[in-house]
């Protein structure tokens, strides 16, 4: 039966995500085991594709094999490995199981093999149950027949991967097939994924694209996303913090200057638009320089030329501009601080980075990668959310976006071994340690002075269903009031969303 699923799969029209998710989930079924991982290898550390049975901030976790025993002997076998229950190697998958109340949260059978894609190492796949005995001997041959489908679909999704690339290079000759990169942006909501095709096809016309955005949601992932996935992807990007140029120094910046151009001027050096010839110049900030700096750098962005300080003679650059800001510029045209014209010949592809508020349950996957940072670097065993502290995460409004996401998650570590936890343990991190205003039903958060603490210590339940009410009545309002919309906006099974809404006297 499972290798008729599989095989079916592997010829049907499907998304290569849908494809990878719907074989993890065959498998989990198949072997009776809590959790299945497909994970990729990218430069010594595996990056889960596709999970099932594990928390949804799995996937934004980044497994680095030097650090992790156990990944490291399964890539070191091409057969299965089968660890005994009391193994005393640590499991990376400690504390992410999805469990029901009173289960364990550790790892108690865990087997996997590693994936090989035409010759060459490609991930591994890994099996984890929270039953001592799950796995037999039966289940290590059976996962090694498995392992070849599991590798033919692989290189299926590759195929299908690559031909749209080629699609995309047929457009523009000069375009390189678009390869996995390892440094990319964590997430899965609709509206990323939207925005992440934008930019691949924006990527390829060599326009200049202004990335407007709040402070903290990632420009500047998005603009080395733009410069990867273009032409010049082998020549440099070079990037520019506007905010930080001081007026009298902006133009040698940009520009470069030669010997004794100004007093300090020891040597000749090239500006920022030379380094970046032939490749990407990434303006950061670009709302903050001064006009008289806009309009020097207007002149060369209209001449396609730059003249050093103290250099008579104008230079040829070949340069993509990518600008970035957290201004709204348009306003800032009306009100004179910023040159309609450089306005213009900047944006001529306007991108907008939606804030992390707007993007779902990416909050849960980017937390998750957060979580195994902090791991390695306070050297615990296993870093978690409970289920009450992913439902503030979920419902908090994140001004500060990702960058604020990353500093809570930070902070939460520190705070949970500074008052007891020991490293050997799995740490679950609860709503109180992340030390985020919880919203009321209709009103404003509480007073700063007001500890988490003492919100949360005799009222944590009505914390987090006051979350998950508000959580509810957002997705309801974005879906016109439709349950099914509003069930798959929240990743909730429909039954389940109703079940909830019941007990919160929502409906």
């Amino acid at each position: 039966m499972l290798d008729e699923t599989l095989l079916a799969d592997l010829v049907a029209d499907l998304p290569s995500a849908v494809r990878l998710q719907r074989l993890v989930r065959t498998l989990r079924e198949e072997f009776r085991c809590g959790a299945v991982c497909l994970l990729r290898l990218e430069e010594g550390t595996l990056v889960p594709l596709a999970v099932d049975g594990l928390v949804r901030e799995a996937l934004g976790r980044r497994f680095e094999v030097a650090q992790h025993p156990r990944l490291a002997t399964i890539l070191a076998s091409r057969r299965t490995t089968l660890f005994p229950p009391d193994a005393s190697l640590p499991d990376p998958y400690d504390g992410l199981v999805e469990q029901q109340p009173g289960q364990p949260l550790h790892v108690h059978d865990c087997m996997g093999i590693s994936l090989h894609v035409e010759g060459e190492p490609w991930g591994a796949l890994t099996l984890d149950a929270l039953e001592a005995g799950t796995f037999d001997a039966a289940d290590r041959s059976a996962l090694e027949r498995y392992a070849l489908r599991v590798e033919a679909a692989v290189r299926v999704s590759r195929l299908e991967s690559d031909l749209r690339a080629l699609r995309m290079a047929q457009q523009d000759s000069g375009l390189p097939l678009a390869a996995p990169e390892a440094r990319d942006i964590l997430g899965h909501s609709a509206v990323l994924q939207r925005l992440l095709r934008e930019l691949d096809v924006v990527a390829g016309a060599d326009l200049p694209v202004l990335l407007s955005g709040e402070t903290g949601v990632g420009k500047e992932l998005f603009a080395h996303r733009l410069h990867r996935r273009s032409a010049r992807h082998a020549a440099p990007m070079v990037q520019v913090n506007c905010a930080a140029l001081p007026e009298s120094l902006a133009e040698s910046e940009l520009f470069g200057h030669v010997k004794g151009a100004f007093s300090g001027a020891t040597a000749e050096r090239a500006g920022r638009f030379e380094a970046a010839d032939g490749g990407t110049l990434f303006l950061d900030e670009v709302g903050e320089l001064s006009l008289p700096v806009q309009a020097k750098l207007l002149r060369a962005l209209q001449e396609g030329e730059v003249q050093r300080l103290g250099e008579d003679v104008p230079r040829r650059v070949d340069v993509r501009i990518i600008a970035a800001t957290n201004r709204r510029l348009a306003e800032a045209v009306r009100d004179g601080s910023f040159r309609a014209d450089l306005y213009h010949r900047l944006s001529v592809y306007p991108v907008a980075i939606p804030p992390l508020r707007d993007r779902g349950s990416d909050v849960l996957v980017l937390a998750g990668h957060f979580l195994e940072i902090n791991r390695t670097r306070l050297g615990v065993r296993s870093l978690r959310l409970s289920p009450e502290a992913e439902a503030v995460l979920l419902a908090y409004a994140w001004p500060g976006n990702v960058r604020e996401l990353e500093h809570v998650i930070s902070r939460a570590a520190i705070k949970a071994l500074s008052r007891g936890a020991r490293r050997d343990e799995i740490i679950t991190l609860e709503p109180t340690w992340l030390d985020l205003p919880v919203l009321e039903e209709g009103g404003s958060a509480p007073e700063a002075s007001e500890s988490s603490e003492e919100v949360a210590a005799s009222s944590l339940r009505e914390c987090v269903e006051r979350a998950q009410r508000r959580a509810i009545r957002e997705a309801l309002a974005a879906c016109d009031g439709r349950w099914a919309a509003a069930a798959r906006r929240l990743e909730l099974d429909p039954s389940n969303l109703h079940k909830l809404a019941r007990r919160l006297g929502l409906k």
